[in-house]
């Protein structure tokens, strides 16, 4: 804002709007003329209705159209039709993608299968093994004992004068005896039988595995009364886990009998040993 505080300034304010009035004024009546349209220059061209034509009269109407005009006209007037060929090109590149992708996953799916078959297969592989594995050895093992049943009613071994699967004969009788009938013999009674002759220590086995059963364990011993060898799970065993076996082998080295010197150098007998979890 303008600080017009002496006298000189409001002055010369005054001076200025006055002197700029009159320059006003006098430009907007005095100014510069021009021509409104301005003066044309170059050379006149007449503007006909047709595209060709004839003569030196330049008509005052104009001329009704040829024939040939008109269809032309009407050619170029009449819109081509054009054919959507891009529209079909991404029509097709889009329903071959599509198919693509369908076909991929497809495909991967497919592949997942067979990865998950081939795995069920390998599992199933390895515990047809393993069974195979235990069923020969346990085969082994019976054959070894004198036929144990496998649980489906057929044993693996045996023995009888019949014409069916067994082991014949009683479970309290002598695996050494030649008859199937009857009661057992005379002995020293009990779980530990060799004739007439009594043990004179008779350690217990360990109990160190999750089983339980009877195991008969065939010894042979000597005129000095000591066990010279000894057979685990034999005829009349009910339970031939590896456990029990070992332990009652073990616990049979280790029994003592009366010596005999008229006992043969190798007098065969049994020891039961009969384990159970609640004891």
């Amino acid at each position: 804002m303008l600080n017009l505080n002496t006298v000189h300034k409001r002055k010369s304010a005054a001076i200025t709007i006055v002197i700029m009035s009159l320059l006003f004024v006098l430009i907007f009546f005095v100014g510069l003329k021009y021509l409104d349209p301005p003066i044309e220059f170059g050379i006149s061209l007449n503007f006909g209705t047709s595209d060709m034509g004839m003569g030196d009269d330049q008509p005052t109407e104009p001329l009704a159209p040829s024939s040939q005009q008109i269809v032309e006209d009407q050619e170029e007037s009449v819109p081509q039709e054009s054919t959507p060929t891009s529209t079909v090109k991404e029509e097709v590149a889009t329903q071959d993608m599509e198919d693509a992708i369908t076909i991929k996953k497809q495909l991967e799916a497919k592949k997942r299968v067979e990865e998950q078959l081939k795995i069920e297969k390998a599992k199933n592989d390895a515990i047809a093994k393993k069974k195979a594995e235990e069923d020969a050895k346990k085969k082994n093992l019976d054959a070894m004992i004198g036929g144990i049943s496998n649980g489906t009613g057929k044993a693996t071994g045996g023995e009888g004068n019949d014409n069916v699967p067994g082991d014949k004969g009683g479970i309290n009788g002598d695996p050494n005896a030649n008859g199937y009938y009857g009661t057992g013999g005379s002995g020293s009674g009990g779980d530990y039988q060799l004739g007439n002759r009594k043990p004179i220590s008779r350690p217990k086995p360990d109990y160190i595995c999750n089983e339980e059963g009877l195991v008969i364990v065939r010894i042979e011993v000597d005129n000095k009364g000591r066990v010279i060898k000894a057979t685990p799970g034999v005829k009349g065993s009910t339970n031939t886990a590896s456990c029990l076996l070992t332990q009652a082998e073990e616990a049979a080295l280790k029994t003592t009998w009366q010596p005999d010197s008229n006992a043969p150098a190798k007098q065969i007998g049994t020891i039961r040993y009969r384990f159970s979890l609640s004891q």
